[in-house]
């Protein structure tokens, strides 16, 4: 994933910053609790395409 996009992309919810998890090959908004897919580079920055994070699982 291009550091310079990673600069620029924020959460399409909230506006807020996201994480990349590069072993998952997602973006996370810490404060939605949404994991976004990057699907061949390309991140899917749809929030009906994002994953809802379990209450369990750590957010990085």
């Amino acid at each position: 994933m291009d550091p310079k996009l990673l600069e620029i992309l924020v959460c399409p919810l909230c506006k807020g910053p996201l994480v990349h998890h590069r072993e998952a090959h997602e973006l996370i908004c810490k404060a939605d609790r949404l994991a976004f897919p990057i699907r061949d580079g390309i991140p899917v920055m749809l929030v009906d395409e994002a994953r809802r994070l379990e209450e369990t699982e750590e957010v990085a």
